[in-house]
């Protein structure tokens, strides 16, 4: 399973690292993902992968 918020479903990014002489190299960019406890509706608690944006805006319940 790969590292995807389970609220929004940002994951990795990828583009060019970009010299002074302009030369591209291939760079990935990884999301700010935290493994958390998240509470589910049914009561119970659960480890989920959440990006920080989601935490601090409160779109998920921590357990």
């Amino acid at each position: 399973m790969s590292k995807v918020c389970s609220v929004c479903g940002k994951g990795k990014l990828s583009g060019n690292t970009v010299s002074h002489s302009n030369r591209k190299a291939p760079k990935s960019y990884e999301a700010n993902l935290q493994k958390i406890s998240v509470k589910q509706p049914n009561g119970t608690s659960k480890k989920e992968y959440v990006c920080a944006r989601c935490i601090k805006s409160g779109k998920v319940e921590r357990a």
